[in-house]
């Protein structure tokens, strides 16, 4: 396990490397906590994530035959970015494996820092196993998305700044995959005579904590869903894991949806933008806003997002948040059925986005035709008013 001196060393390494990220007041978030909460913005830091900070770190430190001999690295695209960019920094060959179906912008950005890629399986535990055989192979030195003391340092500087700009804080609350960043945040965190809660948050369909801290070590999941590529880790990391066990006060779990809402009120309200993985720590405030003692900040560990899931991200979080809506009306086939429903959505104040009409399907019968509707709306209320204004003019609906 890392200490505070080896946390003051990567600090020292990063000075002239990472500029600190802000530290934003959230005014929407604090009126749900009850007290003032923060928005640590690592997606603004180079490379759009934390990830740099430990690639950095880790890479500064091999020997010059270490060097010479190039790094490999597994990345779903944020860590494969902070070591392309830190071995061109550092004068450094660098080979990435990525999972196929990566994020666009991620890779386009490994490669613009010069790095090789080369696509492999489905997970980084996938790229793991490839990038593991590529240095036994090569002699390539591995530099691992979160299972080294270095990594952990590195990513633990981002406490440090946590600290200096926040000294009242009271909880951190951080987007966890492996483990390295809130690892290195929780350690960062421990100070004589002022307690300071670090809780983890993983996406429910990657939470391999959970089952690890309960096992007491380390536990392989059977398989991963989610979008948040940042955090899809199924093994959590042995140096990670022990500070956790020691330093965490908490890990939670958030589903999907959460996490589309959450980073849908982010880009609104705090004009932010963040990846799904970046969402997590304010989808787990969202949840439970009374949870988390304040003055709390939230960590946005990334913003590489590709603009395509973004869009469906935001159509989801507008979803979760009732403020659009997908559904297929019957109506009469006869001359003014889609006038009339359309003229009864417009009274009941839902703004249509899209229509389509469909008059020939074996489900009709052939006095109907089905109307696909989508709709923004105005929030729950609104939307549990438009679809009882539905049922109350006499049409049957399915949501989609």
């Amino acid at each position: 396990m890392i200490d505070a001196k080896d946390i003051a060393r990567a600090a020292d390494l990063l000075h002239d490397v990472v500029a600190p990220t802000p530290l934003e007041y959230s005014r929407w978030l604090s009126e749900l906590v009850g007290g003032d909460v923060f928005l640590k913005c690592e997606n603004l830091q180079r490379t759009g994530s934390f990830k740099l900070r430990g690639a950095y770190v880790r890479m500064a430190r091999l020997s010059k035959a270490e060097r010479s001999r190039g790094v490999v690295a597994a990345s779903a695209g944020n860590h494969a970015q902070g070591v392309a960019l830190a071995a061109q920094l550092l004068g450094i060959k660098a080979t990435v494996f990525m999972p196929q179906g990566a994020p666009i912008p991620k890779e386009k950005a490994t490669r613009a820092y010069g790095a090789e890629i080369r696509f492999v399986g489905t997970s980084i535990d996938d790229c793991l196993r490839e990038a593991l055989k590529f240095e036994a192979e090569t002699g390539a030195v591995l530099i691992h998305p979160f299972d080294h003391p270095d990594i952990v340092a590195g990513q633990a500087t981002a406490g440090l700044e946590i600290v200096e700009q926040c000294p009242q804080v009271r909880t951190v609350v951080v987007p966890t995959g492996g483990g390295g960043l809130v690892a290195g945040i929780a350690t960062a965190m421990q100070r004589d005579g002022m307690p300071i809660g670090v809780v983890g948050v993983q996406a429910a369909g990657a939470a391999a904590y959970p089952a690890s801290l309960e096992a007491g070590a380390p536990v392989q999941l059977a398989g991963m869903s989610t979008m948040a590529d940042g955090i899809a880790v199924g093994l959590p990391g042995k140096v990670p894991f022990e500070a956790v066990q020691q330093y965490v006060g908490d890990i939670r779990t958030v589903t999907e949806s959460s996490l589309s809402k959450a980073l849908l009120l982010i880009l609104e309200r705090a004009k932010l933008v963040v990846e799904p993985a970046g969402a997590a720590a304010v989808a787990a405030i969202l949840d439970d806003p009374k949870a988390f003692k304040p003055p709390v900040v939230a960590v946005l560990s990334g913003g590489n997002i590709d603009p395509l899931l973004l869009m469906r991200v935001i159509r989801n979080g507008m979803a979760a948040a009732g403020r659009y809506l997908s559904l297929r009306v019957r109506i009469p086939d006869t001359p003014g059925g889609l006038a009339t429903l359309l003229t009864q959505l417009a009274h009941l104040d839902a703004n249509i986005i899209e229509v389509v009409h469909e008059r020939i399907s074996e489900s009709l019968s052939l006095d109907e035709v089905e109307v696909a509707l989508q709709l923004e709306l105005r929030g729950e209320d609104h939307r549990e008013r438009v679809l009882a204004g539905l049922t109350g003019n006499g049409y049957t609906y399915m949501l989609n």
